[in-house]
């Protein structure tokens, strides 16, 4: 074995344990399913449905309503909570199965003598750990033995490995620098070691990080604030229409009824305790009425169905209020590496001698793609495994030489020379040689082009053919280009003079084979995201640890400094030289933060949440956690640290850009619904309202009984509610502004159709029950005024307030002129809709005295179909005026 150390004994072992601790770091407390539930029973809307409940309860006790009215309401609370609670449990659940399981890794340390694998957990201080490439570093320590090559993008957001050597002997542990010092969550890419453990578990760079989430805040999410401003609006509204409506009913009864107050308080005083006590039950039940008891249940089967959704889209939605609250973003701060680019480096370009520019391998002239894949083949101290021609294997090679390899795939599987000396590639030479014999005897150099090119005096052509290099300037034009498109470069050029053993000196006399250009390149879907985002009116800003002329080229192609010709991009350190007020003016002209640090992350998430404004975190690794989970709405990336995921409320899975737009667009689905689901119940308790208080004035005492009141809100707030949970996501969504936080979720154009509708149908049905009309179209064939004539006339009336609500529905759903538009892809509407209009028939026939009715005769239910109807032409020509006066609030994409 290359390392051989003693290690701890157990007995050691159990002394570090107690001494230090052992290396599980402190993970977020995992909400119970019951604290979960109580959590939404504390909703501001469940709390005035709980009390609704309870007042409906002492009414069943007390006689004065039905026991399925209590079971209604009961019935949507259950719903409500239960579904929101056990949909976001169950994803909890399975993440913190996936968390477990990144528990269970086992690393190799030496104990008692010889080397074994423990669990990540029982590691402590003084353990000697072996790491080798592909490991992640389990704890901090000190590398004391063997070097490596680590990739702490996880930890510092660097895309470029460092290199760690060992600690000489003698050096003190806290005085070791930092080249030779090892954190958790770091990669090994290169090299084999062996660490020393220095801290573990919650004294880690990484359990500091967790610690610092724990203490993260939370806000109200956008939604839960409307929520709670709109539950205050509500009781307000429900308490002002009781009272009015006692005062109504108590006018009716004393004045147009009673003879005047004299006359009145001559009666027996039972009678007037019954008048008070019925105008106190009916002002409740106008209270229960108000209540849109199916709003929390829509809201949560909405997000129980578009988190499924979601997640055929590759986003996992770990709390269901996320959803919601990406919709509402206005400012999104993302990494660039693996989310905005392929997160690997690859070869995009490649420059002959006379600076012609090839962007594919196939392109490029069969002699010429030879001698490159030749040369970059055989001067590689990677061990390549072509066993799988179309995938090999390659072990030992930084992510430069691993792009380099892969554009010349076709050549990795045959080898036909022999290595006979090499000069290995050093930061100080630049440059890496191979002396080959065998197929061909030459010497095959690669390394930085202004190293390289000095000893260049020929050049290859298409053919294969060695010209001289007399003119380089065309050549560095074509480089020039590519590095102001943040490509780095590297020279791949061969001779046949000997490598000088004793030197190490690049050879003279080189013959050009081309130049590679290389970088992360983008997604193919990064620019369209990124433009659809801004459409969206996202203001997106890219943190990156990139130097800032690559991170301004990104952000260029990428589309970021587009539409601003104030575009700020500035890094880390320009942005410390700021105020905190100097930041927040800038703000809405920055897009790009280069060399960012894991405080910058923190501090714009804090400023631009003191702006008000709705903010998302996108992140993978330790050093983005607090970040994440301080943000409005945090994106985990798939492939980050189980912290970020931990710290996230959305999981992007394939850490594509376009699946985040894809979650904007779901919670602005969700928020339409309930804006839909807004317009059509408050209409029905506005209309409801009106025609309970209007009546009085009419001689109508109860034209709506109490029965048929609860009746309606039970049937029509809860399955309607269900109605619009399945609403279509339009692309023409991310085409409009995002909501302020403070924006009210009743917007202008939802009230002129809850109060005009609303105003209409209470119109329509006063009309109704004084019209001689239509007294006479559904009298029954009785006279006039008996009591069969006048229960078909109340009947046909509730059938018609009925109808009159179902037939809105289709004007809510939509604030367009199309009423079909994308009708059939929200099946829930199209299955609950008949389910609603097919139950309000059967009750109507069947509900004898319980709702007051008795059935009709079909050319009876006709007429009452056609009155109930004309609220759908009414409301059309409603848009289309406002559409003259106002504009037309529906986005065309």
């Amino acid at each position: 074995m290359k390392f051989s150390y003693p290690g701890l004994t157990d007995q050691e072992a159990e002394r570090s344990r107690a001494q230090h601790g052992s290396n599980a770091v402190a993970s977020q407390e995992t909400e119970t399913f019951w604290d979960k539930l109580l959590g939404n029973l504390k909703d501001p809307i469940i709390i005035i449905l709980i009390v609704a409940l309870a007042i409906t309860v002492l009414l069943t006790f007390l006689g004065y309503a039905e026991w399925y009215e209590s079971v209604g309401i009961a019935f949507a609370v259950v719903i409500a909570t239960f579904v929101a609670t056990w949909s976001e449990y169950s994803n909890e659940q399975s993440f913190q199965r996936l968390l477990e399981e990144a528990s269970l890794i086992r690393v190799k340390v030496f104990r008692n003598g010889h080397l074994t694998e423990i669990p990540i957990n029982d590691l402590v201080v003084g353990d000697h750990v072996l790491l080798q490439p592909g490991d992640t570093v389990p704890t901090d320590g000190l590398l004391i033995g063997g070097h490596a090559e680590v990739d702490e993008a996880a930890l510092t957001g660097e895309s470029e490995p460092v290199k760690k050597s060992a600690l000489p002997a003698g050096t003190a542990d806290e005085a070791a620098p930092e080249e030779h010092r090892l954190s958790r969550a770091g990669l090994l890419v290169d090299g084999e070691c062996v660490m020393r453990a220095t801290a573990v578990g919650d004294k880690t760079r990484y359990g500091q990080t967790m610690k610092e989430l724990l203490s993260a805040e939370d806000r109200l999410s956008p939604l839960q604030h409307k929520l709670t401003v709109l539950g205050s609006h509500i009781a307000t509204f429900g308490y002002v229409g009781a009272t009015f409506i006692f005062l109504a009913f108590m006018f009716n009864n004393v004045f147009l009824q009673g003879g005047g107050l004299e006359s009145y308080w001559a009666q027996d005083i039972g009678l007037i305790v019954s008048d008070v006590v019925t105008a106190l039950i009916l002002a409740i039940i106008v209270i229960v009425v108000a209540v849109p008891e199916g709003l929390p249940m829509m809201i949560a089967m909405v997000l129980a169905i578009n988190m499924k959704k979601l997640l055929s889209e590759k986003v996992l939605v770990r709390k269901l209020l996320g959803i919601e609250t990406a919709g509402s973003l206005n400012l999104l701060f993302t990494d660039k590496t693996g989310t905005l680019t392929q997160g690997k480096l690859s070869v995009s370009a490649f420059l002959t001698g006379t600076g012609e520019r090839f962007e594919s391998l196939e392109a490029i002239p069969q002699a010429l793609r030879d001698e490159a894949g030749f040369a970059l083949r055989n001067n590689t101290s990677a061990v390549i495994d072509a066993s799988d021609p179309s995938d090999p294997k390659l072990v030992g090679a930084d992510r430069t030489e691993q792009a380099l390899l892969r554009f010349v795939t076709p050549y990795l599987a045959t080898n036909n020379s022999d290595v006979v000396d090499m000069i290995p590639f050093s930061s100080s030479r630049k440059f890496s040689a191979t002396q080959v014999r065998g197929e061909r005897a030459l010497t095959l150099v690669k390394g930085a082009p202004e190293v390289i090119l000095k000893n260049c005096v020929r050049r290859l052509d298409g053919e294969g053919k060695v010209h001289e290099l007399s003119d380089p300037a065309p050549l560095q034009a074509a480089m020039s280009k590519l590095s102001a498109r943040a490509m780095r470069l590297l020279a791949v050029a061969v001779t046949e003079t000997p490598i000088d053993s004793e030197t190490n000196a690049l050879p003279e006399s080189l013959t050009l084979v081309g130049v590679f250009g290389m970088r992360d390149e983008l997604r193919t879907t990064s620019y369209q995201s990124v433009k659809t985002a801004k459409q969206a009116g996202i203001h997106v800003v890219m943190i990156t640890g990139d130097a800032k002329e690559t991170a301004q080229a990104i952000a260029k192609d990428v589309g970021l400094l587009e539409d601003d010709p104030q575009a700020i991009v500035m890094t880390s350190a320009e942005l410390g030289e700021r105020s905190d007020d100097e930041v927040k003016q800038i703000l809405p002209h920055l897009y790009v933060v280069a060399r960012a640090f894991p405080t910058d992350k923190s501090r714009l998430v804090k400023l631009a949440k003191e702006l008000n404004l709705v903010v998302g975190m996108t992140g993978d690794g330790v050093n983005d956690a607090p970040a994440v989970k301080n943000a409005d709405v945090g994106f985990a990336m798939g492939s980050g640290t189980e912290m970020t995921k931990e710290s996230g409320d959305i999981v992007i899975l394939d850490d594509n850009f376009s699946s985040l737009t894809k979650a904007v667009l779901y919670g602005r689905t969700l928020f339409k619904s309930i804006r839909k689901f807004l317009v059509f119940q408050l209409t029905v308790n506005v209309s409801a309202i009106l025609v309970v208080f209007l009546g009085q004035f009419f001689g109508f005492d109860l034209p709506l009984t109490m029965t048929q009141l609860l009746w309606l809100n039970i049937i029509m707030d809860t399955l309607a509610g269900l109605a619009f949970a399945g609403e279509a996501a339009l692309g023409r969504y991310m085409h409009e502004p995002p909501l302020r936080r403070d924006e009210q979720l009743i917007n202008r154009d939802m009230w002129s159709s809850i109060l005009i509708n609303g105003g209409l149908i209470a119109a329509i049905s006063i009309l109704f029950l004084t019209s001689d009309l239509t007294q006479g179209w559904f009298d029954g064939g009785y006279a006039v005024g008996t009591p069969e004539a006048q229960a078909k006339f109340l009947t046909a009336f509730f059938a018609f307030f009925v109808f009159v609500q179902v037939f809105n529905t289709f004007n809510a759903r939509t604030q367009g002129l199309n009423l079909f538009e994308h009708l059939l892809d929200n099946r829930l509407f199209s299955i609950i809709i008949p389910s609603i209009m097919a139950i309000q028939v059967f009750f109507i026939t069947f509900g004898g005295e319980i709702l007051r009715t008795v059935g009709l005769s079909f050319g009876e239910w006709l007429t009452v179909l056609a009155l109930a109807i004309l609220i759908v032409p009414a409301d059309l020509i409603r848009k289309a005026v406002r559409n003259r006066v106002f504009g037309n609030p529906v986005t065309v994409s």
